[in-house]
């Protein structure tokens, strides 16, 4: 029991670290200027280094010291958490486009007819060869640390699993499963909450006074303190790590007979041409990929659909859908304890519970909003206008690049005041109150006014009947998740048993979470309708396509769940 709890613990901890990365991505994305399709492959790199090694550590899983070898594993992912942070203490400050009004800088991004104005430092003016190298560093630091985490968390799961379920009563095993699944579940709820906390905080909290930041949380420029949670997860692994050394190799219950090495190939041929293990995999490769795409971008996703700021998209995911999937685990191996199931009735208890959460995910394709009207963007007054250029602010000489979304009074979002022919700004304790005498704006046929930050989706509320639906979907899915575990564990030979979850596992990372957030990313790049553009290149999306963003990552999710019915 106390190797339970101290696996547990571990596990959480591992999570944390792994799921901490999934909640802040949307930040990263915007901090680095990363597309999703890059930030998708980062955040599933962690599994190559996995995949590689986890077939053969798991085949001799009954001949090595496996509490020692789980604690390496856990040095490893702590040393790949700190190096996750690194790049922050490695790069200059961050920085947005200065063209703010501000005490701090002399620019502003009103409308200025006279010459050219002063448009000096805006961000992207610049484009230094050591920016872009100062990119590539940090994206090689990021890949490694995740090839390391990858590494390190190979003996965890299937030591920990087989190491138990030799270990245990054949009556309390599935409990303890049940409830080291459930912490898994858990780890990435806390790790969702704690970006959720993190976030709150300015990126460089440690490098700029409190009083220099002119931006708030909910500016679409605001980047959160993503570093600090790694950290903080960091820290957490290595103490779990300690009492791993002091475990014995072996504890009393029945012996089991090794496999020879010999037999490698048979055994592995033994397993994959097993038709229910072979289906179950297959079921739990599709769930998993649409978990992969859900924990991965589902932040970004109800930031950009109900306008809502990473921190609270985060809290929404640990505090609700997270804990749901909990629920639906536990109660799926209670229900098992509790009437003894047959394998052919735990086959049953899976297909229904995944039939009940196709019927509730369909609707959610429909609960959305198109994307707020944007000037130049989304939405132009008159047709002959190209992208940006309202002969409204043509005589304003914008900048390009400029990127500080303003709501004008008429409802509609420009993507700078300079944008929206501005010529005034208003401004009280450092921080901007709104802007006057907007030429692209009219109000009563005067010259209307705007407020800083985005206009929003108008959508909030639609955001409880998804959140509400998305949970219950979420219950009904993860009932199947010990059951399906169960018919694996139940139906190989039992020398098998280690090896059998090493195989799953290997299936599930090569077809499901290495290539699943990567997907995601894709399609949802598909979507983008502006870039910003960093040296020439495309670097973060300021605004999507929000019905596509939404079909096509729903559908996605969707297509998933069908698969695994």
């Amino acid at each position: 029991q106390f190797f339970v709890f101290c696996h547990g613990l571990l596990q959480l901890s591992q999570l944390l670290v792994s799921s901490y990365l999934k909640s802040s991505i949307s930040t990263i994305e915007r901090r680095y200027g990363l597309s999703s399709k890059t930030s998708g492959l980062l955040a599933s790199f962690n599994e190559v280094g996995n995949t590689l090694l986890i077939v053969f550590i798991s085949y001799f899983g009954s001949r090595v010291h496996r509490p020692r070898f789980i604690g390496c594993g856990a040095i490893l992912v702590s040393l790949a958490g700190f190096l996750m942070s690194l790049p922050h203490f490695i790069t200059g400050p961050y920085e947005y486009d200065h063209s703010v009004a501000s005490v701090f800088s002399n620019t502003t991004d009103l409308c200025q007819p006279e010459g050219t104005g002063s448009w000096g430092n805006l961000s992207g003016s610049i484009c230094a060869p050591h920016t872009a190298k100062e990119n590539h560093e940090v994206l090689l630091v990021m890949f490694i640390a995740q090839a390391l985490l990858g590494i390190g968390g190979v003996p965890i799961q299937p030591f920990g699993i087989s190491y138990i379920d030799d270990f245990a009563s054949e009556r309390n095993s599935p409990l303890y499963l049940g409830i080291l699944f459930s912490l898994t579940v858990v780890g990435p709820g806390v790790g969702f909450m704690l970006g959720s906390a993190m976030l709150r905080f300015y990126v460089d909290v440690d490098k700029v006074g409190g009083d220099e930041v002119q931006l708030t949380n909910k500016d679409p420029r605001w980047v959160g303190a993503w570093w600090l949670g790694f950290l903080v997860a960091a820290s957490l692994v290595a103490v779990s790590a300690v009492p791993y050394f002091f475990f014995p190799r072996e504890m009393p219950k029945e012996e089991l007979r090794a496999v020879a090495t010999q037999d490698f190939p048979l055994v592995l041929l033994r397993n994959l041409r097993h038709p229910v293990f072979l289906l179950v995999v297959l079921a739990q490769v599709n769930l998993s990929a649409m978990v992969a795409g859900l924990a991965t971008f589902m932040g970004k996703f109800l930031e950009r659909q109900f306008s809502l700021t990473a921190s609270f998209a985060n809290m929404i995911i640990g505090a609700v859908n997270i804990p749901g999937a909990m629920i639906g685990i536990v109660v799926g191996g209670a229900i098992m304890k509790r009437f003894q199931m047959s394998l052919r009735q735990c086959s049953a208890m899976c297909v229904l519970g995944m039939l009940l959460c196709l019927v509730l995910a369909f609707p959610l394709v429909f609960l959305g909003c198109p994307t707020q009207k944007v000037a130049g963007v989304t939405y132009s007054q008159s047709s002959e206008f190209g992208l940006y250029a309202s002969e409204c602010s043509l005589h304003c000489n914008c900048p390009e690049k400029a990127y500080n979304p303003i709501c004008g009074s008429d409802g509609i979002e420009y993507i700078s005041p300079c944008y929206a022919g501005c010529r005034v700004v208003n401004i009280n304790n450092n921080s901007v109150l709104n802007y006057t005498q907007c030429s692209c704006i009219s109000e009563n046929g005067l010259l209307g006014s705007a407020k800083p930050g985005t206009c929003g989706t108008g959508c909030f509320h639609l955001l409880l009947p998804f959140v509400v639906l998305s949970c219950l979907a979420g219950i009904l899915a993860s009932t199947s998740h010990t059951p399906s575990f169960m018919l694996i564990l139940r139906s190989i030979q039992p020398e098998d048993k280690s090896f059998a979850v090493g195989i799953q596992f290997m299936l599930l990372r090569v077809l499901a979470w290495m290539p699943g957030p990567v997907l995601y990313g894709s399609a949802i790049d598909t979507t983008c309708i502006l870039w910003e553009k960093k040296c020439d290149r495309k670097a973060a999306c300021r605004y999507y396509d929000n019905n596509l963003f939404r079909q096509r990552y729903l559908g996605l999710q969707f297509f998933f769940e069908v698969g695994a019915f």
